[in-house]
């Protein structure tokens, strides 16, 4: 990645993305060092143009940006860093700098199926100790599979009683369980709704 640190004097905009919802959360500026700090460390790092000196987000707070991926776009004078927040962004409290909230609850049910597919595949690109996504994907594709099986098997039993809670949390699990076989798979459920769609138009 090549970033062209002359047009702005030795600062480039950098636009902090959430990685999993997809918010946009703050807008800050990077000379190379805090680039190259950022890259070695993992955690957003900026050049601050009211103090002259750099500093990681978070790093009063507690507040820290993770890094998952970052993007020069197609001038190489902007930069979209991807991260993950550990709470709220803004220095106000709020969750973004824009006032916007970014609380996956919020999200509508078909917005949410998407984060949550996309905390299943940033669960398997950047392990986390303790969670039970990790622990699937650790078994591998035929435990994984085997588990949906399951699934939907208790699924099929509970459809034969008349308990709704019941019914809908063995839904639930089928869906999960589905998401990550999908992720283990290299496969997005968009490739699944098109198809669906596909099927629709006939």
């Amino acid at each position: 990645m090549q970033v062209d640190f002359n047009k702005g004097n030795g600062l480039v905009p950098v636009i902090v993305q959430d990685a999993v919802t997809r918010r946009v959360l703050m807008l800050g500026y990077m000379n190379e060092e805090a680039l190259s700090i950022t890259q070695e460390r993992g955690l957003v790092t900026f050049y601050s143009r009211s103090r002259q000196k750099l500093w990681t987000k978070g790093e009063t707070s507690g507040n820290y940006l993770t890094v998952r991926e970052i993007l020069a776009d197609c001038d190489n004078d902007t930069l979209l860093v991807k991260a993950i927040p550990s709470g709220p962004v803004c220095h106000t409290g709020s969750d973004t700098c824009f006032e916007e909230e970014n609380d996956p609850e919020r999200l509508g049910n078909s917005e949410f199926l998407f984060y949550l597919e996309d905390v299943i595949h940033d669960r398997r690109e950047h392990p986390m100790e303790g969670s039970y996504t990790n622990h699937l994907f650790s078994r591998g594709i035929n435990k994984i599979a085997q588990k949906v099986g399951e699934e939907a098997v208790e699924l099929v039993i509970e459809a034969m009683d008349d308990h709704k809670p019941l019914f809908l949390g063995e839904a639930a699990d089928l869906v999960y369980h589905l998401l990550v076989l999908l992720a283990q798979k290299n496969v997005r459920l968009e490739e699944v709704i098109e198809v669906l769609k596909g099927r629709h138009s006939r």
